[in-house]
């Protein structure tokens, strides 16, 4: 093994090293400030999973072994790179979870509709809800009657509902629920089936819309398997990958891969779009000012 493997190797280490103890040393405190005051290395690291810190931890080692057995330096980078990177870049964003809560909102406001039909108030109708709420907003309809029980001011309860959410169908659910609090509407049965029927075709067309990304997102896993197949089987044999073998032919091939993740990063970003502005909560309203 030459000087130079031998610097890259323990430089890598020792870097390696230094992320992890910030991490460990980095107070309670400081992990429960907002994602914007941390730094995003740090906040991943931080919030991986016991599985996905062995996969790093494993893949820089595999990474060091290859760089030394075979002198190609780059795989240092490329093998925690992929361990790590392909994963998240190859998976659907999590636009079904998403659905999922939309649907499960849709289901219980019409569930609450038919509660306000038969003639309760509305604290009543939200605590009889609770029993049959869809898993996905179970939590979150939980913690409203907590609050409701725990004696909340019925609008201050609704908003930190809203919060809780953290969606523009949320918003306009506890909206309609906020305005039937204040005035004490007879008809929010009504305008509750029509916030159901509004939501229920909304998650119609998110459904058509993810149908549509998917297809672009499975062309890429394949494009990519398959180049990953044809790359280990000519690096294995024959003369192909060579000339990447050398100092410059290494910072090409990170060049390269670079370029393929940012393209695959840049799809995934499109295909995951941007949700819609709330119209409640904190957000809003600095936004309104």
């Amino acid at each position: 093994m030459n000087a130079t493997l031998l610097a890259a190797v323990f430089g890598t280490a020792i870097v390696t090293g230094l992320i992890l103890l910030a991490v460990a040393l980095l107070p309670v405190a400081e992990r429960a400030r907002p994602t914007r005051e941390r730094s995003r290395l740090v906040m991943r690291v931080a919030g991986m999973s016991p599985r996905s810190r062995m996969i790093l931890a494993g893949s820089i080692a595999a990474g060091i072994l290859i760089a030394a057995v075979t002198g190609w330096v780059a795989a240092v980078l490329i093998v925690p790179a992929a361990a790590v990177g392909l994963p998240y870049l190859l998976a659907p964003p999590p636009a079904a979870a998403q659905i999922r809560r939309v649907e499960a909102m849709e289901e219980w406001t019409r569930s609450l509709a038919g509660v306000l039909g038969a003639g309760v108030g509305i604290e009543q109708a939200l605590t009889a809800t609770l029993r049959s709420t869809p898993e996905p907003i179970r939590p979150e309809v939980t913690q409203l009657v907590a609050r409701l029980r725990a004696r909340w001011d019925t609008e201050t309860a609704l908003r930190a509902f809203a919060d809780d959410l953290d969606d523009v169908t949320g918003d306009l659910v506890a909206a309609n629920l906020i305005l039937a609090a204040r005035r004490r509407n007879r008809s929010l049965a009504h305008v509750l089936h029509g916030v159901a029927e509004s939501v229920a075709e909304d998650v119609a067309s998110r459904r058509r819309v993810e149908a549509g990304r998917a297809k672009p997102r499975g062309s890429a896993r394949l494009v990519t398997g398959f180049s990953l197949l044809v790359l280990v089987v000519l690096a294995v044999t024959g003369d192909y990958v060579a000339p990447y073998g050398t100092p410059a032919g290494q910072v090409i091939l990170l060049a390269l891969l670079t370029a393929y993740a940012a393209g695959l990063l840049w799809m995934r970003r499109m295909a995951e779009g941007d949700p819609f502005p709330r119209f409640l909560g904190p957000q809003a309203r600095a936004g309104a000012r």
